[in-house]
């Protein structure tokens, strides 16, 4: 099967970024207060004895990984960057790294108890959430739990020519509405209990969605 265009450019571009995306992107301990409860929050979800392991997918260089490990939570990450998940591999060895995409998981039926997808679907085309979020929903255990966390918006598309230490880059950016995320987690069969949306502060000039969902039992 011929890879979707949009998973080739998001490999290409992260492991072009690779190495300053990890040095750039903050520890969990140096998020904004809310970011921090929400992650938090999730960890008291998941972690045994709720059955089953968590994905934690698009994990980068496995900070976020590592983060939920240490509040007791029997996470492993997966990236569709090979680069990502070698630093992963070199900064947290204990841990288990995998390369993977979310359109289609290496994972068996209700094997998971949690997935945390953490600002790691605005790359994935509106068209294809609905395959990614069916993943979601065909992975998690009866009564497995997801945070999505990431920007939101109006249903912009960026398009970056740059990033990271002035890489080249060639993915796009999708910010859409917290009420059409919602909506699309509902139609895969996932029921939204909560969903916080953070203002710009900071210097940041864009809001932040958080959602924690479950699968019916």
């Amino acid at each position: 099967m011929t890879e979707p265009s949009h998973l080739t450019a998001v490999r290409e571009s992260y492991d072009a970024v690779a190495a300053d995306y990890a040095r750039r992107v903050k520890e969990p301990a140096e998020l904004d207060p809310v970011s921090r409860a929400t992650l938090a929050a999730f960890a008291d979800l998941v972690r045994p004895p709720h059955p089953g392991p968590v994905a934690d997918l698009g994990c980068g260089p496995g900070k976020v990984t590592a983060h939920l490990v240490a509040l007791g939570v029997p996470a492993f990450g997966v990236d569709v960057s090979p680069r990502m998940i070698e630093l992963a591999r070199a900064a947290y060895p204990e841990l288990r790294f995998t390369v993977g995409s979310m359109t289609a998981l290496d994972i068996a039926d209700g094997e998971l108890g949690g997935i945390l997808a953490y600002y790691a679907t605005h790359h994935t085309p509106p068209q294809w959430l609905p395959t990614v979020f069916s993943e979601f929903h065909r992975t998690l255990a009866p009564g497995g739990r997801l945070m999505l966390a990431g920007h939101i918006g109006g249903g912009e598309h960026l398009r970056p020519t740059h990033a990271y230490g002035d890489h080249p880059v060639s993915y796009a950016s999708y910010l859409l509405p917290a009420d059409r995320i919602a909506e699309l987690l509902r139609r895969a069969g996932l029921v939204v209990t909560t969903r916080v949306v953070q203002e710009p502060e900071g210097g940041s000039k864009r809001q932040v969605g958080t959602f924690l969902a479950y699968k019916a039992e």
